[in-house]
């Protein structure tokens, strides 16, 4: 570790420098005068407000100090709570990751603090602190792992929520590192534990994985239904929703692994059971009363959609005016509209010009939002633009068409969906001919940042 001044050796610097007698500064800085000295000569600790303090007084920005501060208070010398916690929440307060990174390494070593550093990186968890709340879970996990506790399964959740990526790679082996603590979590917990894994395999195409784990979602779920209707006094909720919300997205589940399948009709049954579970709901608070509406829409939709995909029609109209008041859906919908057009050659002109200035707006957006989780928005942005793609090329709208394909793969690449990549390729070449020279020249710089096998 390299050698630093001791903060005390600035700040006896600076009264120098600046002809300041001890009293002066205690009365500029508000800190006792004894309690000062007591700070300059090394016999007191110092709080992180007396240094906010005197880095105010001494015209230096804040945090200037933390990580001579970390060093001094909580490697060089046996760590405090009542100093380390504040340190913490300042450091996170000014991003500084690497002060925070560097004392927990140090202070973890003797297990003295766990349990208050897992409240802390629950605290940071909560309101949205992700970077500096995932250093902490990671210490706590690995200062853990031979405890086989509830504590070391939450903390692998929250490492699994906060390790999600664009990259499917990443994301299958944080999955496979994170399932089996799940038997480890609090029963509720469970629930929500088996819902963003499912998501997860979801997201990266692993339908058969998403099934298995819907159907457990629906078993455990009325176990604690069971349970809870067997209790006296009901206990408050751990779960982030209502009991019922679980089995009707079990039900969704299962309809989108039978929509993949291509089982419309299996997918309309899935729908219908999610929808009576809804349906089932009497009396519902307000919460209840969101997601019965929530999944209600949801029902809607994708009765439109099956249909579609099934070759019929029929109700387009009527999906397009239900999009018109369903924006989050938009993305996925005309991707699915799309493919079902390409798949029966019918004719969707009208209401891709109903929704041009949506999927431009797709097509500007570096980050695609919606219901998904972000992972999954990309592969629909993906398969938006190809399908797209493929429907104005078969018009022979060449010079369009390539352009739409240079968007998918463009974002194929960056998030390494090389089947993807792969597929776009092959059109591509289809095509290539009729390329113009900037897209050929669009083309040829994306193919050299590749990493899968290519044709040239």
């Amino acid at each position: 570790m390299e050698l630093v001044p001791k903060i005390r050796v600035h700040i006896e610097k600076y009264m120098r420098e600046q002809n300041l007698k001890l009293q002066h500064f205690s009365d500029i800085t508000g800190i006792n005068v004894g309690t000062l000295s007591a700070i300059l000569k090394g016999n007191r600790p110092m709080s992180m407000n007396q240094l906010n303090q005197i880095t105010s007084v001494m015209g230096l920005e804040k945090g200037y100090f933390y990580e001579s501060y970390g060093v001094e208070s909580f490697i060089e010398s046996s760590p405090h709570w009542r100093r380390l916690e504040p340190y913490l929440y300042e450091c996170a307060e000014l991003g500084k990751l690497d002060c925070i990174q560097q004392v927990i390494t140090h202070v973890t070593d003797d297990r003295s603090y766990i349990e208050e550093l897992f409240d802390v990186a629950e605290s940071f968890f909560a309101r949205g602190l992700k970077e500096v709340a995932l250093i902490l879970y990671e210490c706590v996990a690995d200062s853990e792992k031979y405890q086989h506790s509830e504590r070391l399964a939450l903390c692998q959740y929250r490492i699994f929520l906060l390790h999600k990526t664009l990259n499917k790679f990443n994301n299958l082996n944080a999955a496979v590192k994170f399932e089996p603590f799940i038997e480890k979590l609090n029963e509720e917990v469970q629930l929500d534990a088996i819902k963003d894994l499912a998501n997860l395999y979801g997201a990266i195409n692993l339908w058969d994985k998403v099934f298995e784990l819907a159907n457990e979602l629906i078993q455990r779920t009325e176990f604690q239904v069971q349970l809870q209707s067997m209790r006296r006094n009901r206990k408050p909720r751990i779960a982030s929703y209502p009991l019922f919300t679980y089995k009707a997205y079990a039900n969704l589940l299962m309809a989108n692994v039978s929509e993949e399948r291509k089982q419309y009709m299996k997918a309309l049954e899935y729908t219908d059971v999610y929808e009576d579970i809804m349906d089932g709901i009497k009396n519902p608070t307000e919460e209840e009363q969101e997601l019965i509406d929530r999944f209600k829409g949801w029902a809607e939709g994708n009765r439109y959609l099956y249909k579609i995909l099934s070759g019929d029609f029929e109700g387009l109209n009527r999906y397009l005016n239900y999009l018109d008041v369903n924006h989050a859906e938009i993305l996925t919908a005309l991707a699915y509209i799309i493919q079902a057009a390409n798949q029966y050659s019918f004719n969707i002109d009208h209401a891709l010009n109903r929704f041009q200035n949506h999927i431009d707006q797709i097509k500007a957006a570096r980050h695609v939002k919606g219901v998904y989780n972000e992972q999954a928005s990309n592969f629909r942005y993906i398969r938006l633009f190809y399908e797209l793609a493929k429907y104005r090329l078969k018009q022979n709208q060449i010079e369009q068409g390539i352009e739409h394909l240079i968007t998918s793969l463009e974002r194929s690449s960056s998030c390494n969906e090389d089947l993807m990549c792969i597929k776009c390729i092959d059109l591509y070449g289809k095509y290539r001919n009729s390329a113009s020279k900037t897209q050929e020249e669009q083309y040829t710089k994306l193919i050299d940042k590749l990493s899968v096998p290519t044709f040239r």
